[in-house]
C-alpha cells in the first residue's frame, strides 16, 4: 500500500483538525485516503480527478463494507480533494501516475464541461460528525474562488461554512439554521431556507457511531465491547432502514429483539447481548429514555458446563505444540488466565523471587496476583533472554518501542523502549503506525495462539471440543478437586461474583455423603 507523503499527511492532518474530526477517529481518515491512493494506482486513475470517487465507493460496496463506513471514506477523499485545490502539496504529485501531471501541465483543472460543481455544505454543529455531510453531498469537485487580493490564493465553499461557524449568532447570515437539542444529521439540500424533517428510512447514522465509541472511551470499556455495540447497533440501523435516530422508540427495541429471537433463532446470550448494545445506546448515544422494559422478552440463559480436560489429556496438548505457544498454553492452566491476560504480560509483571505473576487490566479493569508455578521458572528465564536479545536487535534498528497503555506514553516519553514494558510473548514482524509512520512492536495475536491449540487439540486425538479458554477452566475444576477453598479459587479466577465460581462444581465429581443421618449419630 502506498505511504502517504510526509507534507501531504501533515497537512491532511491540519484539515482535519479544522473541520472537526475528533482525535480518535483521524486515522481511520488517514486509512482511506491511502486506500484511495492504492486503489487509483491500481486501476490507472487519476486521485486528483473526484471523478475517480465514484468507482472508489462502488468497491468498497463490492466489499461489503457498512454504510457509516463508506461514507466516511467518501468525506476523508473529499477532504483530499480540497487540499488539492487549494494548493497541492510537493510530495503529493509523487503518487500520481505521469500522464496525470503531464496533463495537469497543459489544461486548467476545471476546464471539464462534465464537472459541475456540489451544493455547499451546510454548516453544523461540532458534536455532528463532518462524514454526515460528505453523505449527502455529490462526488463531484469542490468550488474554488479567488479571494480578493490573493491571486494566488483561493476559497471553498467547506472553507467559507468553517468560518461562518465561528461568528457569533449576531453576525451569521440570514437563514442560516439553528440546530438544539440531540444533534442529528443535515442533509444540505434547501437547508439554506428550510430545516430538514426526520427522515422514516435513509437517514445517516455516521454521527451515531461517532458519539457510540466516545462514550465507551470515555467510560474505559473494552475495544470488544466497542466492536460488540458497534456490531449491533448496525444490524439495529439495518433492521430500521436506517431510520432517524430522533425517531427510534421501545417499538423499534421490541420488533428487533423479536426478529433476533424468532427470524433469526439466536441464542439467549446473543439477544442479551444485543438488548444491552440497544440499552446503552438509548441511554448514552441517543439521550432518550429506555421506558419500560416489561413488554421487552428478555432471554433466560440455561446453565453452561464448561469442557474440563484431564492432565494427562493437558500434556498431550502441549507436546503437539511449538514454542511459544506451548508456554503460552502452561502460563493458561499453570495460572488461570485468560487469553488476552496472558498475551498481554509484560516483563515486569513477573517476579521470579517472590514467585508471584500480577495481572493488570485483565476482564472488567481488575488487577490480581496469582502464584507463579515454579516448574515453569526455567522456561521463563529462557525466553526472558529471547526478549532482551529481540529487545536489543530492535534497539540497534531505531525501532519506536512498543505499545502503551493510554496516555502513558505521553507521561514518560521513554518508556516503550525500556526493557520492564516489553511483551513477554512478542510479535514476530514490527507493526507501522500510519499515522507516525514508525515501526512499532505488538504482542503475539490471539488468532495465533488459537489456531495453534486447536491443530494441537486434533493432532493428539482428544474427544472433547477443547480451546484456549479451556485450560483456564481446567485449573478451576483441578484446585476444585484438589479440596481448595471455592472462595480462594474466585479470588484466583477474578471473579467478581461468588456464582459464577459455583459452575465448577459441576465440573468434578461430588463425594459428597448422600445419606440422610442425623449428628447425634455421627
Amino acid at each position: 500500500m502506498l505511504a502517504v507523503p510526509p507534507d501531504l499527511a501533515r497537512r491532511y492532518d491540519d484539515l482535519l483538525t479544522q473541520n472537526g474530526i475528533a482525535s480518535n477517529q483521524r486515522s481511520y481518515y488517514h486509512k482511506w485516503l491511502r486506500f484511495y491512493l492504492d486503489y487509483c494506482q491500481k486501476y490507472s486513475l487519476q486521485p486528483s480527478d473526484p471523478r475517480s470517487l465514484q468507482p472508489f465507493d462502488e468497491k468498497l460496496h463490492s466489499r461489503n463494507q457498512a454504510d457509516f463506513q463508506r461514507q466516511q471514506a467518501r468525506h476523508a477523499v473529499t477532504l483530499y480533494h480540497e487540499i488539492l485545490a487549494v494548493g497541492e502539496p510537493r510530495d503529493s504529485r509523487r503518487m500520481l501516475p505521469q500522464a496525470t501531471q503531464a496533463e495537469r501541465q497543459t489544461q486548467p483543472a476545471s476546464s471539464d464541461p462534465a464537472v459541475s460543481p456540489p451544493p455547499p455544505p451546510t454548516a453544523t454543529l461540532p458534536t455532528i460528525s463532518p462524514a454526515t455531510v460528505a453523505a449527502s453531498v455529490p462526488i463531484q469537485p469542490p468550488i474554488t474562488t479567488p479571494i480578493q487580493g490573493h491571486p494566488n490564493r483561493t476559497r471553498s465553499p467547506l472553507t467559507d461554512s468553517l468560518q461562518s461557524k465561528e461568528q457569533p449568532a449576531a453576525q451569521r447570515p440570514s437563514g442560516s439554521p439553528t440546530i438544539t437539542g440531540t444533534p442529528r444529521p443535515v442533509n444540505t439540500k434547501d437547508s439554506a431556507n428550510t430545516p430538514d424533517q426526520p427522515k422514516i428510512s435513509g437517514a445517516s447514522w455516521v454521527w451515531v457511531y461517532d458519539k457510540l465509541h466516545m462514550a465507551i472511551k470515555v467510560r474505559h470499556y473494552s475495544d470488544k465491547t466497542w466492536d460488540a455495540y458497534k456490531i449491533w447497533t448496525n444490524k439495529f440501523q439495518t433492521y430500521t432502514r436506517s431510520k432517524d435516530a430522533q425517531l427510534l422508540n421501545m417499538e423499534d427495541v421490541k420488533g428487533f429483539l423479536s426478529h433476533l429471537a424468532i427470524d433469526k433463532k439466536v441464542s439467549a446470550s446473543s439477544q442479551n447481548q444485543a438488548f444491552n448494545a440497544l440499552l446503552f445506546l438509548f441511554r448514552h448515544v441517543l439521550e432518550k429514555d429506555f421506558g419500560r422494559i416489561e413488554g421487552v422478552v428478555r432471554a433466560k440463559r440455561k446453565p453452561y458446563i464448561p469442557v474440563v480436560l484431564s492432565r494427562e489429556e493437558i500434556d498431550r496438548i502441549i507436546q503437539h505444540l511449538a514454542h511459544p505457544y506451548d508456554l503460552v498454553a502452561k502460563l493458561l492452566y499453570g495460572c488461570g488466565l485468560r487469553l488476552f491476560e496472558c498475551l498481554q504480560l509484560r516483563i515486569q509483571d513477573l517476579n521470579f523471587e517472590m514467585k508471584v505473576l500480577t495481572v493488570h487490566d485483565g476482564k472488567g479493569q481488575k488487577d490480581r496476583t496469582v502464584p507463579l508455578p515454579e516448574v515453569l521458572v526455567p522456561e521463563l528465564k529462557a525466553q526472558l533472554e529471547k526478549v532482551m536479545r529481540l529487545h536489543r536487535e530492535d534497539l540497534a534498528a531505531n525501532y519506536a518501542g512498543t505499545f502503551l497503555p493510554g496516555a502513558l506514553e505521553q507521561k514518560y516519553k521513554r518508556a516503550s523502549r525500556e526493557l520492564v514494558w516489553q511483551w513477554w510473548f512478542p510479535a514476530k514482524m514490527l507493526t507501522l503506525v500510519a499515522q507516525t509512520q514508525e515501526q512499532r512492536r505488538y504482542h503475539l495475536h490471539e488468532t495465533h495462539v488459537q489456531k495453534a491449540i486447536t491443530q494441537a487439540v486434533r493432532d493428539s486425538q482428544i474427544p472433547k471440543r477443547a480451546s484456549a479458554h479451556t485450560f483456564r477452566h481446567s485449573f478451576a475444576s483441578h484446585l476444585l478437586q484438589a479440596n481448595y477453598d471455592i472462595r480462594t479459587i474466585q479470588e484466583l479466577l477474578g471473579h467478581g461474583d461468588l456464582k459464577t465460581t459455583m459452575i465448577y462444581t459441576h465440573t468434578v465429581r461430588s463425594v459428597t455423603l448422600k445419606e440422610a443421618k442425623s449428628p447425634l449419630d455421627f
